[in-house]
């Protein structure tokens, strides 16, 4: 399979906030890889790249955490290349319940989030099929 591109058009969205988040500024990153770890084990992937300590503390990113009940149970870390164009780098939560499809929650959110900062595009990485269906979503090419 391919690896495609994708990026959301924040123009054309109209998500809301839907999860309760913070930015984290001073991060417990043992907690975080954690999370992390539970996500890849979850997820069975044979093989991952670690997150380093200092990307939870890059100035150029934001790390965001996602609560249940006033618990750190995900978090996003999401590259700043300027002030129109932002990476989710990496997402990753710990599957306490998952019913509540974060993936999905967090990204409406982020969205919502750089939306109302004033941002252009929230750049995804691979296109996953489930990412389709984001309002704003494009496979990017290799001009753009």
């Amino acid at each position: 399979m391919t690896h495609q591109f994708a990026r959301i058009r924040l123009s054309e969205t109209n998500y809301q906030e839907s999860v309760s988040w913070k930015y984290i500024r001073n991060p417990d990153t043992a907690a975080l890889n954690k999370i992390y770890r539970d996500y890849c084990m979850h997820k069975k992937f044979a093989s991952v790249m670690p997150i380093f300590d200092s990307q939870y503390t890059d100035l150029k990113s934001d790390v965001i955490g996602y609560y249940d009940n006033q618990e750190l149970v995900a978090f996003s870390i999401i590259k700043l290349y300027d002030q129109r164009n932002a990476l989710c780098y990496q997402f990753a939560w710990n599957y306490h319940n998952p019913k509540k499809r974060l993936g999905i929650a967090t990204l409406q959110t982020e969205c919502a989030i750089y939306k109302a900062r004033n941002f252009e595009y929230l750049y995804l990485d691979q296109a996953h099929l489930y990412k389709h269906a984001l309002a704003g979503f494009e496979i990017l090419g290799p001009l753009q």
